[in-house]
């Protein structure tokens, strides 16, 4: 049977979502964070030597890489896809198999570097460290968020709110894979990076994807999809 290793609160539970989807039988190791360094265990690494989340084995294979798992499954067990689902991989030479492509690669060649920086330096004053080094922290904590990650990630909610204002679902009119890549990206970026801004083209995209029986399924069996910065 296929098995997916999932650490909580991580970008793992994609994978639930369209398993769930797919209605494919599938075993499932949720493995637990460190409490104090939210990293995940060493467990982990007995399954792939990086220790990284999302890893699923399946007849024989271990594949990790959350792009790499979504293709896979895609052409694996894609067949299931009925109604809305029918167009998991739209046909290539079309452009909505070149948008797909795009935010395949979009989400974690650009988006997530963006979003990892954020929570990083988020976090970084409230560490523990000599009360006199705290001022400093802060400080350049705000200047690098500010100067640096805060217009990058700005820019990057404008370009998806203007594309989501005309396509209801990443690659065009229909639910897609780029759109299972795509979910834990838009839950980050609205929990921890989009500050006051609006977003009704994301809310909505976002809102779509929570109302969906397998997408709540997938969030029951995983837990929660972030984490508190």
């Amino acid at each position: 049977m296929l098995t997916v290793h999932h650490l909580e609160t991580s970008r793992a539970q994609r994978i639930l979502w369209l398993l769930e989807e797919l209605g494919v039988p599938y075993e499932l190791k949720v493995y637990k964070r460190n409490p104090a360094t939210r990293l995940a265990p060493a467990e982990l690494k007995a399954i792939h030597p990086l220790g990284k989340s999302p890893v699923i084995t399946d007849s024989g294979e271990t594949i990790a890489e959350s792009g790499a798992i979504i293709e896979y499954l895609v052409e694996k067990y894609g067949v299931r896809g009925q109604g809305d689902l029918a167009h998991l991989q739209p046909p290539v030479g079309t452009p909505e198999h070149r948008q797909c492509r795009y935010w395949m690669h979009y989400a974690e060649g650009s988006l997530m570097n963006w979003l990892v920086m954020k929570l990083v330096f988020v976090t970084i004053p409230k560490q523990p460290m000599p009360f006199f080094v705290r001022p400093v922290a802060r400080a350049l904590s705000a200047k690098v968020q500010a100067q640096l990650i805060d217009p990058n990630l700005q820019a990057a909610t404008a370009f998806m709110e203007d594309h989501l204002a005309r396509n209801k679902w990443f690659a065009g009119k229909e639910l897609t894979m780029a759109d299972f890549q795509m979910s834990f990206a838009v839950e980050a970026l609205l929990s921890r990076a989009a500050g006051n801004a609006e977003c009704p083209n994301l809310r909505r995209y976002l809102e779509a994807i929570r109302a969906r029986p397998a997408y709540q399924r997938a969030e029951q069996k995983g837990g929660p999809v972030i984490m508190a910065p």
